[in-house]
């Protein structure tokens, strides 16, 4: 297992390098002058110019992404331009909001999405499997700004029964919390149970066809020993890898979820940091983003090996 571990991150260091360099490059074809944002009302020459001089806006592009790589290398992410805070504080107060409305979003996915899987598979053919499968396709169209849209005119101004907006912290009152996060996490949720049911339905398909499962039944074990603990325990291996990577989406796209409900999380924080221009926040974002994707591939990797008897042999 430490070999894997070895190989994946000697993979992810030239990712992470070449991500950088398209972050910092991209971030430069974003209209505007930080420099102007910086001065202010005052538009004296010298002003601009010394402000440019202090962060290096008048080099090459090349000694900007030296001089921005060498601070990411020594742990500054910079300073918000907008609002002169650190970044690393900002993500700091911004990233375990998203991280409770993911985890949150990922249970319910997991709670809807595997069980219609297995009973879609069990089920294959019949009227319960064609709904499923119908109900997942609608999962996966429906536009999530659509969907908290009609979820907060329906249940919060209709119904008056969950709050339309805000956030709090589980820390600070766990009720309040959940009556907060429900349709949020519920919005952001229904494209990953459907592609959790997909995956878990196809899989589950595959090891109900195996020998095993046939001897299993001959054998006259219980149709819900051999779905759960025969058919499951076998097709657990792809869930869990996918599992793993669509919790990097749902971290990175909780923006369109936090901004319909107000939440103030990792979504919003790069909404707002791209309409005022912010590029320290932006480019501080987007590179922990790119982070976190590649530690997760790294995660799935050895779950993928520790669940998998085969690989741990080979």
């Amino acid at each position: 297992m430490l070999q894997i571990i070895i190989r994946r991150t000697l993979i992810a260091i030239p990712t992470l390098f070449m991500v950088s360099v398209i972050i910092f490059l991209m971030q430069k074809l974003l209209p505007g002058d930080p420099a102007l944002m910086l001065a202010g009302e005052i538009r004296d020459p010298a002003v601009l110019e010394s402000i440019r001089e202090q962060y290096h806006l008048n080099e090459p592009l090349v000694v900007q992404y030296q001089y921005w790589a060498m601070q990411i290398l020594s742990g500054d992410l910079g300073v918000s331009l907008r609002t002169e805070v650190p970044v690393s504080t900002l993500i700091g107060q911004k990233l375990p909001v998203t991280f409770q409305l993911s985890l949150v979003a990922m249970m319910i996915a997991l709670l809807i999405g595997v069980p219609a899987g297995i009973v879609s598979a069990v089920r294959q053919n019949t009227m319960i499997d064609y709904s499923v499968n119908l109900l997942a396709l609608g999962g996966m169209s429906i536009p999530n700004f659509w969907l908290g849209i009609i979820m907060i005119m329906v249940i919060s101004v209709g119904w008056g029964l969950l709050p339309a907006s805000g956030f709090v912290s589980i820390m600070d009152d766990p009720s309040a919390f959940l009556a907060h996060i429900l349709m949020p996490a519920f919005v952001l949720s229904t494209p990953i149970s459907a592609y959790l049911m997909r995956h878990t339905r196809s899989a589950m398909l595959g090891v109900l066809r195996s020998d095993y499962i046939r001897t299993a039944r001959a054998k006259g074990a219980p149709p819900h020993m051999v779905v759960l603990k025969h058919a499951l325990r076998n097709a657990l291996t792809p869930i869990v890898t996918m599992t793993t990577l669509l919790f990097g989406e749902l971290l990175a796209g909780a923006v369109l979820t936090e901004q319909i409900f107000g939440i103030p999380g990792f979504g919003k924080l790069i909404v707002d940091a791209v309409f005022a221009r912010d590029y320290a926040v932006v480019q501080g974002v987007v590179l922990l983003t790119a982070a976190l994707f590649i530690l997760l591939n790294l995660i799935a990797d050895v779950l993928y090996y520790l669940i998998t008897p085969r690989m741990r042999y080979a």
